[in-house]
Order: C-alpha cells, then sequence, then structure tokens
C-alpha cells in the first residue's frame, strides 16, 4: 500500500482513522490472548501476582520465578509476609536482583495494603498505585491478568512500537501508557496488550525494525520518516 502522505511524520499520531485500521491489522497478523495466560507469573491470588509482579522489575521470567516461588513458600500473605525480616525477604528473592529495595517495598505494600485496604487487594489502577512498589505497568498487569479488566500494559515493547509508528506518545513508559489510553479504541483493550508485544518482538525490533515484511508499514511514522529521508537523498 503507497505511503500516506499530508501529515508531519516526524510528530503527528495516527488519527482514529488510522489507529483503527493499525489495531485491526495487528489482530490478523498477531496472536492475542491465548487460553492458558494466567496472572502475573502465574500466581493464584492478587495478592501473590502483585508481589511477583514488584519481583520482575528489571529481572527475566526465569529468576523471578525463582525468586517467587522461594518467597511464598515462606509466606503467602501480606500478615505472614510481615513477620519474615526484610533480610529474610531480601535472600530469598536474591536471584531476581535489587532484592533489598524489593524487600523493603514488600514489607511497606503489606503494610499499606493491611492499614488501607484490609489485606485486600484493590481492583482499580488508582488503588493499586498508591500501594507502595506498584507503579502503572505492574498495576495494568494486575488489573488485565488478575481482575480480568481490559487495558494495555506498556512495557519495553509496547513502548517502544508506540512511540515509533505514531500509535501513541511519551519519554517515559507511564506516559505513553497515558497516550495510548486515549487513543486505543475500547476494542482493541482487551488483546491489544498481546498484539503489541508479539508485534514488537516479531517485527518492530529495537534495533532493526523489520519494516520490509511490515504490515503496517504504510500506516508507521517512523517508516514514513525514513522513505522521506530515503528520497531526498535520492533526489
Amino acid at each position: 500500500m503507497a505511503r500516506r502522505k499530508g501529515k508531519d511524520p516526524t510528530t503527528a499520531l495516527l488519527d482514529s482513522t488510522e489507529v483503527e485500521e493499525l489495531f485491526r491489522t495487528l489482530k490478523e497478523h498477531m496472536p492475542g490472548r491465548t487460553k492458558n495466560a494466567k496472572g502475573p507469573k502465574d500466581q493464584p491470588d492478587p495478592f501473590r501476582s502483585c508481589i511477583s509482579c514488584m519481583l520482575s522489575a528489571q529481572s527475566r521470567d526465569a529468576n523471578t520465578r525463582l525468586a517467587s516461588q522461594a518467597l511464598f513458600k515462606r509466606a503467602r500473605t501480606p500478615r505472614t509476609m510481615l513477620k519474615l525480616p526484610q533480610a529474610e525477604i531480601a535472600a530469598a528473592i536474591k536471584p531476581c536482583g535489587l532484592y533489598n529495595s524489593k524487600a523493603k517495598n514488600i514489607h511497606r505494600f503489606c503494610e499499606a495494603l493491611l492499614d488501607e485496604f484490609d489485606g485486600v487487594v484493590p481492583q482499580t489502577r488508582e488503588g493499586l498505585m498508591s500501594l507502595p512498589g506498584i507503579g502503572r505497568k505492574c498495576a495494568d498487569i494486575v488489573l488485565q491478568f488478575t481482575f480480568g479488566i481490559d487495558t494495555i500494559a506498556v512495557d519495553t515493547h509496547v513502548h517502544r512500537v508506540c512511540n515509533r509508528t505514531g500509535l501513541a506518545t511519551g519519554k517515559t513508559a507511564d506516559a505513553t501508557a497515558r497516550s495510548l489510553e486515549s487513543q486505543a479504541p475500547e476494542w482493541a483493550m482487551h488483546e491489544g496488550h498481546f498484539w503489541l508485544i508479539q508485534f514488537g518482538k516479531r517485527i518492530c525490533h529495537a534495533r532493526s525494525p523489520q519494516c520490509g515484511p511490515c504490515p503496517i508499514s504504510h500506516l508507521c511514522r517512523y517508516y514514513q520518516r525514513e522513505v522521506n529521508d530515503g528520497e531526498q537523498d535520492a533526489g
């Protein structure tokens, strides 16, 4: 399909029609939510989902899994977690890195959860983000996977794809998440997280995006800019 003209590709966001087309195209080419998609790191309850999500920061999945398993052998509720010294928590979660600061946040999270929500994990983004250690991405992941509330969590892949294509914009993942929430149609919120992540992993790579086979290159602001630069260089 020919490149669309009439907009400055270096600054313009996709308009609503283009956003609809982008999501429908990704739906056709990318896998969506699978039947066995579970809570963060496959945890069985909201409390452990939150803790595992906190542990996953700057950690590989395998290391997060090891840390989660070791920690939950010792405690599985906020009250029993607070009975553990921070040093013991830190030792248990050492595989996931940043274990001292994460252990401190886990204690603070459990205290706030008990004091402010009587130990029950809130089912709103605002409530989740009011708790120590829970940022926008973690809150959205818990909402989507644990509570079944449609939202698009923005990780590094989604952040890159959004800013590169013009789907959303933001210098940080949180800023991109806010922009994306205002851009994405309601029907795409349920599986958009999966489409964008898979697209980022399979095609829209960080260093060498595969623009040739990309099904949305005709919409992409990055691709338009590269085409424009190529035309100018050729001229």
